[in-house]
């Protein structure tokens, strides 16, 4: 058996970037929570060398407590640590190493605390579902996620532990992310009139999505508790050319939008082609050829959800006196929780994501104890308890966990 600092630490010191295996990581998970008595399943990538876990603590029946978490982090190339990234540094209280907020903590403490959980004293299910590339689009939960609402898997309540500082995550923002191909007429620059810049073309777009972004701000929906609280939409990146005595034909460029939960991400996506469309629509009839090609890349939903729901209310009761409610702007795999499994899900984990994504990233140690505490209440207030906060009646039984 393990402290909660102990797992942090055998986490941390597996690299496990998004380009590199977790299967050594998720071996050493899966067999520590087997040895506590949890029926465990993974589901790979189609490379064979990533997986996602899913165990089973307690009966098989509806109710119960989900903890969901992710294990891959971000690189640290190009970063100025001053400790080694990938091995746990303590330091005034301090947890130093990447992942120790984002979110390798939260798991840490759900591992420990499965370690010392009496399976007999549970009513209802504990479920730990972890995953990878989380950091790249919430990409490895999907799969899993299929196979717990084929099953029927429903718990009364389901805590992502991202970063909150322990307090009480409503909601976060969902996500478009995009690809933008602007296409021109190539001429030498001498000759420039005679030609179409296709980073001419791609610029005009990028204002047009300044006007979008202003009319959003202006009159677009609304949610309290954020810092941006309506949708906002932004390039990062643009590149095209390859001399400058040459009339670019191509140019790139890649963008994203970030919504609130009530925000349709198909009418914001049309809104960006009408941009497009009136970015070339000046020069189609002298450059029949010109256009500008979007493509969706990646995407996620938001997730919301009313702060005096019951089941919400129930967890709220074990977090410590003063606890605020929030909402987060960066993604997290809430959204997709809640859209595949229509049960209740908050955002409460140890830390904040002022530390994560960057160099020298820790995790106070109070933080971890404070999540200790409130994942043992939760299991208790809704795995122990012998009156379940919900009324599931499931289709078929859950199969193969």
């Amino acid at each position: 058996m393990n402290s909660t600092q102990d797992w942090l630490e055998r986490l941390v010191a597996h690299p496990t970037v998004s380009s590199d295996t977790n299967l050594p990581l998720i071996e050493e998970i899966e067999t520590a929570l087997v040895e506590a008595g949890a029926i465990c399943e993974r589901f790979y990538d189609m490379t064979g060398q990533k997986a996602a876990l899913l165990a089973r603590l307690g009966p098989d029946a509806p109710g119960g407590l989900m903890l969901s978490g992710h294990v891959d982090v971000v690189p640290v190339e190009g970063q100025d640590w001053t400790v080694l990234p990938f091995s746990l540094t303590h330091k005034d209280g301090r947890l130093y190493g990447r992942g120790t907020t984002d979110m390798k903590g939260f798991v840490a403490s759900a591992v420990a605390l499965a370690q010392t959980i009496d399976i007999k004293s549970l009513a209802a299910p504990l479920w730990i579902a972890i995953s990878y590339d989380e950091e790249i689009g919430c990409v490895g939960v999907r799969p899993m996620l299929e196979e717990i609402a084929g099953r029927d898997i429903l718990p009364d309540l389901i805590v992502v532990g991202e970063p909150t500082s322990m307090q009480l995550g409503l909601g976060h923002k969902g996500k478009m992310a995009f690809h933008v191909k602007a296409r021109g007429i190539p001429r030498h620059s001498a000759e420039a009139p005679l030609a179409l810049n296709a980073l001419h073309i791609a610029t005009d777009f990028i204002s047009g999505l300044r006007k979008l972004q202003d009319e959003i701000e202006a009159r677009g929906l609304r949610e309290p508790g954020y810092s941006v609280p309506y949708a906002t939409v932004h390039v990062g990146k643009l590149s095209g050319g390859t001399a400058v005595n040459l009339v670019p034909d191509q140019a790139e460029l890649l963008m994203e939008c970030r919504m609130m939960a009530a925000d349709d991400p198909l009418a914001l996506a049309e809104q960006i082609r009408k941009a497009a469309a009136v970015a070339v629509a000046p020069h189609r009839e002298r450059f029949k050829e010109a256009s500008i090609d979007i493509e969706i890349t990646g995407n996620y939903p938001g997730h919301s959800i009313d702060g005096s729901h019951p089941v919400v209310q129930a967890f709220a009761t074990c977090l410590p006196k003063g606890a605020r409610e929030c909402r987060v702007s960066f993604g997290t795999e809430a959204g997709l929780f809640a859209q595949a499994l229509d049960v209740p899900v908050v955002i409460c984990g140890p830390g904040s994501m002022d530390q994560g994504h960057r160099p020298d990233e820790f995790i106070e140690e109070t933080q971890l104890a404070l999540c200790n505490t409130v994942l043992s209440e939760a299991v208790i207030r809704f795995c122990a308890s012998r009156r379940p906060l919900a009324s599931h009646v499931p289709k078929q039984m859950h199969g193969k966990i």
